[in-house]
């Protein structure tokens, strides 16, 4: 036999073709299980099948089902959508592997990342992939083995392909970083949790994630009251929701709710967006990750951690809306009860450009800044910890918002002179934690773990340091309330 060109890479059901690039390779559309649909909606997911010939991975497969949004308005339908990419520096090596977890939960695909600077400025191997959400990642009903947990199923499916079949591009199976952001890394907080999931990776990196967020009421959307976690829903709950939806569908089983189009499940009101929260207390997530973390029931690989220093600027501004002078003391007292009085004092209007940015001030310390430090805390006191809080006040018209590091380690966009140097920084970070378990590593600035002095790395451009993070956010005036 000839040697196989340089674009074709034997992974276990067939061959692969790729794109090569002068400094990297990429695969796009690999399946890493059968497509979910019919009878395998709502359950586990298949390994792959076998193929003939060289398999076109060339493009990106089929995001899955999603409606869209104001900020992501691609839908899609096509549930055959298990699909993974590889980007591979075109060097020859055996590499550290970073496995991608988008964020949403009702949107979004691995290929909207570009991995070209993460995988060949940090000399690593990135996989990124598409996984059910909405409804048909956190459906549930009474008798339904995996409710609530399809998603994470998915992910962790993809993480044993990873495991099998990384090697064929250059990548290390036995040195694998799960990352995330936003719900991406609440997904890599219940692998931190799972039992199943334990030695599929060996680090783990979470952007913004949720994992011990909850909500006061008007947090989020106008009218949404308050929630005892952003991210989870006990499973009992989520089959209970799910047999009032089953009848909203018009059917009486499990059987007739697989036999209707996607189309048709989509079309219900806000069925994306009510199976979002991961279902636990079952075989996937036994507990309540906060629990979990507290008892130190987790897998003991190095984390690196983060938030965004103006995290709800962003999220305000999507879904809600302008806020008028009148309406923030109504939303303190929505929020914080009895001690609205109290907060309004601590956030007065005056000291901010609007009221919004006011809203958004209260909201990052109290939801996103407390339960990240809570976070850093118990995971520290467990495994080694690396916190960071992204800090360019020019990284969107919001300033630091949520997701906008992301940019930074995907970049696809404009960026200045100044932001070009953070990015590099950041790979720099994020890849070195890759590879050792320890974001240190040439000339960047020294960066101490979480245990040492509670240490959080402020990340912005010109300005890498450490920042009193407890005294920024105000931890101290919100207590563990």
């Amino acid at each position: 036999m000839g040697q196989r060109p340089p674009d074709t890479v034997r992974v276990e059901n067939g061959e692969v073709r790729g794109v090569v690039h002068a400094d990297r390779t990429v695969f796009q559309g690999i399946p890493y299980a059968l497509a979910p649909k019919g009878e395998l909606r709502w359950r586990a997911p298949h390994r792959a099948a076998d193929w003939e010939g060289v398999r076109d991975a060339t493009r990106p497969g089929n995001p899955c089902p999603q409606v869209g949004s104001s900020y992501s308005p691609t839908r899609a339908t096509d549930e055959d959508c298990l699909f993974l990419n590889v980007t591979t520096p075109s060097t020859a090596g055996r590499r550290p592997v970073l496995v991608w977890l988008h964020g949403d939960g009702a949107i979004g695909a691995g290929h909207h990342f570009d991995a070209t600077a993460l995988a060949t400025k940090g000399d690593v191997v990135v996989v990124t992939l598409n996984y059910r959400l909405g409804v048909f990642g956190g459906f549930g009903l009474p008798g339904l083995e995996g409710s609530g947990t399809f998603g994470l199923q998915d992910q962790r499916e993809a993480l044993e392909w990873v495991r099998r079949n990384i090697d064929s591009f250059g990548g290390d199976p036995g040195n694998v970083t799960l990352f995330g952001v936003s719900y991406g890394a609440s997904a890599a907080a219940a692998h931190l949790v799972s039992p199943a999931s334990r030695g599929l990776f060996h680090k783990a990196i979470t952007h913004s994630g949720f994992a011990l967020v909850d909500l006061p009421a008007e947090a989020w959307y106008p009218g949404l009251g308050a929630l005892p976690w952003l991210a989870w829903r006990d499973t009992a709950e989520i089959e209970q929701i799910g047999q009032g939806i089953t009848l909203e569908l018009g059917c009486d089983d499990l059987a007739c709710l697989r036999a209707l189009p996607a189309e048709k499940v989509m079309d219900h009101q806000q069925v994306m967006n009510i199976f979002q929260p991961f279902g636990y207390g079952n075989a996937e997530l036994p507990r309540l990750p906060a629990e979990a973390f507290a008892a130190g029931e987790i897998a003991r690989v190095p984390v690196l951690a983060g938030n965004t220093r103006h995290e709800h600027r962003g999220i305000v501004e999507i879904f809600r809306g302008p806020v008028a002078a009148e309406d923030y003391p109504r939303l303190l007292a929505a929020a914080f009860g009895d001690r609205a009085a109290e907060v309004g004092r601590e956030y007065p209007l005056e000291a901010f450009e609007s009221p919004g940015r006011a809203w958004a001030a209260v909201l990052t310390d109290r939801v996103w800044a407390r339960a990240t430090f809570r976070q850093h805390e118990l995971l520290s006191a467990h495994t080694p910890t690396f916190a960071f809080e992204f800090a360019d006040p020019a990284a969107s018209e919001h300033g630091a918002s949520h997701s906008t590091d992301i940019g930074y380690l995907f970049p696809d966009g404009e960026l200045t002179a100044g932001q070009r140097e953070l990015s590099d920084a950041m790979i720099r970070y994020w890849t070195a934690f890759a590879r050792t378990g320890d974001p240190n590593g040439g000339d960047l600035p020294h960066w101490p773990a979480f245990g040492e002095g509670r240490h959080v790395q402020s990340l912005a451009p010109g300005a890498i340091t450490g920042v009193d993070y407890r005294a920024e956010h105000r931890l101290d005036f919100w207590g563990d309330e």
